[in-house]
């Protein structure tokens, strides 16, 4: 009977911890949602000397209006200057969220290094979910001679009507975009 009552006691915990997981990446994800229909300006807040480019573009996020029949994915194009190859794609998984960078070319093939990214290993808060990188990014990263990356982490903070921003690092190297969500362009 003891052991019953401790492995009952221990589902529910564990049921529990999920369910304070679930509501605080549920949040995060209703937190995201509401930047849907909007694009924002940002500006590079940390970085090195490697980010020349990004600071002297023009950098915008477009977050179109988030599809009801995509409920569970959040796709967001960045632009910097005339580069409009990226698509941060931010989805809900049976075991959390998942964060991935969509790299395409002008006619709108495949980058050879695209859909890389991460999934969250812990609840996060309803204002920050982190996504180490995975291990299909890990192996992608190491065919293409981009063996440094086999370390990242990426970083998305949503503060609600004040700021979204997005974060890269790694050993050695930190870089970090703000956008500002009390001014939407639209």
């Amino acid at each position: 009977m003891h052991k019953i009552m401790v492995v009952t006691f221990g589902l529910m915990f564990a049921f529990k911890g999920a369910a304070i997981a679930d509501e605080a990446q549920d949040s995060f994800f209703q937190n995201l949602q509401a930047t849907c229909g909007h694009s924002y300006v940002g500006s590079v807040v940390e970085g090195n000397e490697s980010d020349t480019a990004w600071r002297q573009a023009r950098i915008v996020i477009h977050v179109p209006s988030c599809d009801q029949a995509l409920g569970d994915e959040i796709r967001i194009p960045l632009h910097v200057g005339d580069d409009t190859s990226r698509t941060w794609i931010i989805s809900r998984t049976k075991n959390g969220l998942q964060l991935k960078h969509d790299h395409r070319h002008e006619d709108g093939t495949a980058d050879a290094v695209s859909m890389y990214g991460g999934h969250t290993t812990d609840s996060g808060s309803s204002t920050q979910q982190t996504f180490p990188v995975d291990a299909f990014s890990k192996a992608l990263f190491t065919e293409n001679g981009l063996d440094v990356s086999v370390h990242n982490t990426w970083t998305l903070t949503v503060t609600p009507r004040d700021q979204l921003s997005y974060q890269l690092s790694r050993p050695g190297r930190l870089f970090k975009v703000a956008f500002n969500l009390r001014q939407p362009l639209h």
